[in-house]
């Protein structure tokens, strides 16, 4: 099936039905994508479908013909994200961090704090208690809008995440937090 996976055109022969996560991970190679509990609960296995965060474990292969999907291979260890999560305390143990990094690129960039705690509510993390990944996320929005600052007076695109929402599925459904 092709695909476009992390900006170059892909064919895997995977069956359809065959969870995207699973692709992603045995016939890709791509083992950053972390499965957590396999039920779309934790967001351990967010990628970025066209833009849109989603649950890798939920979503079909055969959904993926022709569309782009960026994993956290994808940004290639060159984000704002994945420094800020270094330096402000927003990776621990590290089976959140991709999901929560590709959760968080899927943010627009003048997010509020609620935007960010919205966007990443579906995402668990057991080890930060959160705040540090807040940090992490506002830092990057700040580094990357002012590197597009910059990078605008050249006359230059300044480039930068799509805007994007959750799916509707998952936006809806709250997190096992938010229902204790």
């Amino acid at each position: 099936m092709q695909f476009v996976l992390n900006g170059k055109k892909t064919n895997i022969p995977a069956h359809p039905m065959k969870r995207l996560l699973d692709v992603l991970r045995e016939d890709c190679g791509l083992t950053g994508t972390k499965e957590g509990c396999g039920e779309g609960e934790c967001g351990a296995c967010t990628v970025l479908l066209d833009g849109q965060a989603v649950n890798a474990c939920l979503v079909p292969f055969g959904q993926v013909r022709g569309r782009s999907v960026k994993t956290i291979e994808g940004l290639r260890g060159r984000h704002p994200l994945q420094d800020a999560f270094v330096t402000e305390g927003g990776a621990q143990c590290g089976m959140c961090t991709p999901g929560m990094i590709m959760a968080a690129a899927a943010l627009p960039r003048n997010a509020t704090l609620d935007d960010v705690r919205v966007g990443l509510a579906g995402n668990l993390c057991r080890c930060t208690g959160y705040m540090g990944i807040y940090r992490a996320v506002q830092k990057a929005a700040r580094t990357a809008s002012a590197g597009s600052a910059s990078r605008s007076k050249d006359g230059k695109h300044a480039g930068g995440r799509r805007k994007a929402t959750r799916t509707k599925a998952r936006a809806a459904k709250p997190s096992r937090r938010a229902r204790s």
